[in-house]
């Protein structure tokens, strides 16, 4: 008599990786399939328009000036309510504003202001989603394995970038920058259903506190007694400012006069997605006793996107520098991800994220607002060259930081459930940012 097969299971999740860390991350592949292709789609809008580098510049300032203003207000309003909530809103709101964009953009009728008003309010969102959605990533993972956790999570999400640059490049091609926003639209809206599922109730419940400004101070001394968190951060608001106005508008406009335009431009962001995954399977195995000096050795090639577009670099081998610095800043967000998991207490998680996305991206609008008249006064290669002159003085500088080379990572105990980890020794000396 046959004795028959044994019958297969799937394989369980691993126990890191709970029902909120899941319905995250799954969330965060989605909106980062229709982000990707959406960024490169709002500049050839504008082109398509009749805009110019200038013009460009304006709509991604529009953007970034309200996700600048509003932060702060978040990472509060985050600490004070259940952060699902507020992510499930923003999403909404930016499900919204994709699609009037995209519905102007078919319809042939979308003007420079319109656009700019539109990505002004999904700059708006974003501001409320980025710190919720951090303080609850992080509160999602528990135990030693949280680096594995975020690095996991990590290439999830830019992984999305490799197939979502990749196709949106070639649909704008095909079928224009229109569709692409509407897909973007439609990610936002699966996306806010599954953050809708996220169950809080292991949470603890927030003590009443005394105010929005209040709850601000807290979260503003949080932030700078940590030498390694606020030396970062500055380091990133310039560096985040040249990386946007180098790859948000020089980027495309080197893409169009030599490079061939969206399809070559989309895969070359795709190729620096790739990176990041292959810099995510490293993370999964690897983790630096020093994370934040291994971290930070690694921003160091940021600065060679910039100087391959000054040259500028054929497609090909500006795809390779890319995919080469994918990988290495990887490190470093991974890294960054699992300081802040160890070192902030979670009921602080929203607002001192809050306080972190400020400082990185307050310059952002005003780089990406000059680069057009940089462009005019200095020339394109000039402006590029630049940017990667900033990048490299102000790693190194960090590098000189005591706290940024000291930090450690603890061993850490499991704890049952989704909620942090909990420390076996007290809190060494601080460590760096995204």
């Amino acid at each position: 008599m046959t004795t028959p097969p044994a019958p297969r299971h799937l394989p369980h999740r691993p126990a890191w990786a709970g029902r909120n860390y899941t319905l995250l991350t799954t969330a965060a592949v989605v909106t980062g399939l229709g982000n990707a292709g959406a960024l490169i789609a709002a500049a050839f809008a504008v082109l398509e328009a009749g805009g110019d580098g200038g013009d460009i510049g304006l709509v991604a300032a529009a953007r970034t000036l309200p996700l600048v203003v509003f932060l702060l207000i978040g990472g509060a309003v985050a600490d004070r309510l259940p952060r699902h909530r507020v992510m499930v809103a923003a999403n909404s709101l930016n499900c919204l504003s994709q699609a009037a964009f995209a519905v102007l953009v078919l319809s042939g009728e979308a003007r420079l202001w319109q656009m700019a008003v539109l990505s002004a309010l999904g700059g708006t969102g974003q501001a409320f989603f980025s710190p919720a959605a951090e303080g609850m990533l992080l509160s999602s993972v528990n135990g030693e394995q949280a680096a594995r956790a975020f690095a996991v999570f990590r290439m999830g999400m830019n992984g999305a970038q490799i197939g979502g640059a990749a196709l949106g490049g070639a649909l704008i091609a095909v079928v224009g920058p229109g569709w692409v926003l509407a897909v973007d639209a439609a990610a936002f809206a699966v996306a806010g259903a599954l953050r809708s599922l996220l169950d809080v109730s292991a949470v603890a419940q927030r003590e009443p506190g005394g105010g929005m400004l209040r709850d601000l101070r807290e979260g503003w001394r949080e932030f700078i007694g940590r030498p390694w968190l606020w030396s970062i951060v500055v380091q990133f608001s310039v560096v985040n400012a040249v990386v946007g106005a180098a790859e948000g508008v020089f980027g495309p406009l080197v893409a169009e006069d030599q490079l061939g335009g969206a399809r070559p431009w989309g895969f070359a962001l795709a190729a620096f997605g790739a990176g990041t995954v292959l810099g995510c399977l490293l993370m999964v195995r690897w983790r630096p006793r020093r994370m934040l000096l291994a971290g930070s050795l690694c921003v160091l090639p940021l600065a060679l996107p910039s100087a391959a577009l000054a040259v500028p670099m054929p497609i090909a081998p500006l795809i390779v520098v890319m995919f080469l610095v994918g990988v290495s800043v990887e490190v470093f967000g991974v890294a960054w991800m699992t300081a802040l998991h160890q070192e902030i207490p979670e009921d602080k998680l929203s607002r001192v994220s809050a306080y972190d996305w400020f400082g990185s991206i307050a310059m952002v609008p005003l780089a990406t607002a000059l680069a057009g008249p940089a462009e005019e006064a200095f020339g394109r290669s000039a402006s590029l060259w630049g940017c990667s002159a900033l990048i490299l003085a102000l790693t190194l500088a960090v590098l000189t930081v005591p706290d940024v080379r000291r930090l450690r990572r603890h061993e850490t105990k499991p704890v049952a459930g989704d909620g942090p980890a909990a420390t076996t020794d007290a809190t060494p000396e601080p460590v760096s940012p995204r």
